[in-house]
């Protein structure tokens, strides 16, 4: 008796002894498996998982996956509307950790296996954990923006907790230390030095101040953005990534006249005049004032602390003040719920309420001078 006719796809064996399985996909191109099958068996199977592909809508035009990893990553960057910081970032991560293994490979060819092999090579180079942490959740986007467009059918960074790099916990310093440092600063970063602190503002966020974003009268710094350096040494200024960084934080009542000496001084005229400007004129340049900050630091014995620590060392000094969790995540300009946002609208009272507590320890510090050397995990003495 006849075998009942095939209705979809043709089986046939070719010399060399094996099968070929052939089918016409949904754009009228006939499709070869992309491998002979040792039995007539094997091709069968195959030709009925792709049929059942096609009657559940998985199909995928398995041509579409032949893109090169360098073609698809570099137009994945362009597409985004990025800011350019991180337009800057993902285009070195690409260039520099990705594509050199990657590149050539085609977004089908890049497996589970290739990806752990690629992460133990760049760990091995002694790359900082860090960077590949960032590569690694990049790459896991990419693929999975493939996914999406529906290349491939599964994300081959499947590493638990591989975009992710634990710490160590950054040191605080003393209200005393903080003082100390800012005195042994130049004059006209003193204020700069006590705001990183007792106001937890960033880096950029300072420098990028304008006389209108003091109010001298509420004694408040209202954050409207920030100045970004970029590796090409531009610097541009952007706005905050999320709405909770627009926000006003009140400044100690110890460190305000501080604040007012300073804009008299050494601030720009104006209300969109510039708070923080160098010797020459310029906006103040991060590599630049690091070489004074480590200098001033050294002068007074304080050692292993970044500025960026100061804002470690203003979130610590406000939770003593017992704000709460959402409390603090306005202050420092963060959040990851809706309702911290809501809550940033009517926060004005317990903000005032947060620098004054600030202010208390500040006050009872200075009165206990002489101060102690070094940086501790306190913010007193």
């Amino acid at each position: 008796m006849a075998g009942k006719r095939r209705q979809f796809g043709r089986v046939r064996k070719l010399p060399s002894g094996r099968y070929q399985a052939r089918y016409v996909g949904p754009d009228g191109a006939l499709r070869p498996a992309p491998d002979t099958f040792r039995t007539k068996r094997e091709a069968d199977d195959w030709l009925a998982d792709v049929q059942t592909e096609l009657r559940q809508g998985d199909w995928r035009d398995p041509d579409a996956a032949k893109v090169p990893f360098e073609k698809y990553a570099s137009a994945w960057v362009a597409e985004r509307p990025l800011a350019a910081s991180t337009a800057e970032l993902y285009e070195i991560l690409v260039r520099v950790h990705l594509v050199p293994t990657f590149g050539r490979l085609t977004i089908a060819d890049i497996t589970p296996a290739a990806v752990r092999t690629w992460r133990r090579a760049r760990l091995d180079a002694e790359v900082g954990l860090t960077t590949v942490a960032k590569a690694y959740s990049l790459l896991r986007t990419i693929m999975g923006t493939a996914v999406e467009d529906g290349l491939i059918r599964r994300n081959p960074c499947q590493i638990k907790n591989g975009g992710t790099v634990n710490t160590p916990e950054r040191p605080t310093a003393s209200v005393l230390d903080v003082f100390a440092i800012a005195d042994a600063s130049q004059p006209r970063y003193r204020a700069l030095v006590l705001l990183g602190a007792f106001c937890a503002l960033r880096w950029g966020e300072l420098v990028g101040l304008r006389r209108r974003d003091i109010d001298l009268d509420e004694g408040v710094i209202r954050v409207r953005g920030s100045i970004s350096e970029l590796n090409s040494g531009k610097r541009i200024y952007k706005a905050p990534k999320s709405e909770a960084g627009k926000r006003s934080v009140a400044i100690p009542q110890s460190v305000l006249p501080t604040v007012v000496d300073h804009l008299r001084q050494f601030a720009e005229s104006g209300a969109d005049g510039r708070v923080f400007v160098g010797a020459k004129g310029a906006t103040p340049r991060r590599n630049h004032f690091n070489g004074l900050w480590h200098k001033a630091c050294a002068e007074v014995g304080v050692e292993g602390l970044r500025f960026h620590d100061l804002r470690h060392t203003g979130n610590t000094l406000a939770s003593y003040t017992d704000a709460n969790t959402r409390e603090l995540m306005v202050r420092l300009g963060q959040s990851s719920t809706r309702a911290a946002l809501i809550y940033q609208h009517g926060s004005r009272k317990r903000e005032r309420e947060i620098a004054n507590g600030i202010d208390a320890m500040i006050v009872d510090a200075l009165k206990r001078r002489p101060r102690s050397k070094g940086h501790g995990r306190g913010t007193t003495d």
